[in-house]
């Protein structure tokens, strides 16, 4: 039995960007299962708080200056990790070198902050409710924090070998920089909750 090729497709590239790539789609689920377990743990949160007599159950966190600052760390990544996606998108890979480095000390940074903020903490994890409930949420975003930091400095690393001639590594990039929005979206309705609305 003879076989006809139905169409060429040599001149196709092996990867994409964005919804192009097979890893995005993984991501972007992954996105969907972390993102469902903060509202499970904010919805925790609000339920424990709705039947408790009083709430926080806790003296009042008055130090906050180690989350705030976290914040900021987050909230000024924003700009070089948008920049970041645009470069590895043109693949230039100088700039992505430059970028994925800056992002590695941006992945840290906030891990040094979180180190502060759960000693400025006014409860113990397993004090009551309020204090499993506190340090589950920070937990839950720390290992985020982990996993982003983990992956951007094994990035930067083989974007300095010779893995950085392959296109599929600029994909890697822009993946996770898309992440790594996710991880400072997250953050925002957390902070907020535990140290402004309370």
């Amino acid at each position: 039995m003879r076989h006809r090729p139905v169409a060429d497709i040599a001149h196709l590239p092996t990867y994409g960007f964005g919804p192009q790539s097979p890893i995005w789609w993984g991501t972007m689920g992954f996105i969907a299962l972390e993102g469902t377990g903060f509202a499970l743990a904010v919805g925790t949160y609000l339920y424990l708080g709705h039947l408790a007599p009083t709430w926080p159950i806790a003296p009042k966190q008055e130090n906050i200056w180690a989350a705030t600052i976290l914040t900021f760390l987050l909230l000024a990544s924003v700009v070089p990790n948008l920049l970041l996606d645009r470069w590895a998108r043109q693949q230039n890979l100088r700039k992505v070198r430059i970028g994925l480095v800056v992002m590695s000390l941006f992945g840290v940074a906030p891990l040094i902050a979180r180190i502060f903020e759960f000693q400025a903490l006014t409860v113990l994890w397993d004090a009551n409710a309020y204090g499993s409930v506190v340090w589950f949420l920070l937990g839950l975003h720390t290992a985020h924090l982990l996993t982003d930091a983990g992956d951007t400095i094994v990035l930067a690393v083989l974007m300095f070998t010779r893995h950085s001639r392959t296109g599929k590594r600029f994909s890697d990039v822009t993946d996770n920089a898309f992440y790594w929005h996710f991880v400072v979206a997250s953050w925002l309705p957390i902070y907020l909750l535990l140290y402004w609305v309370q």
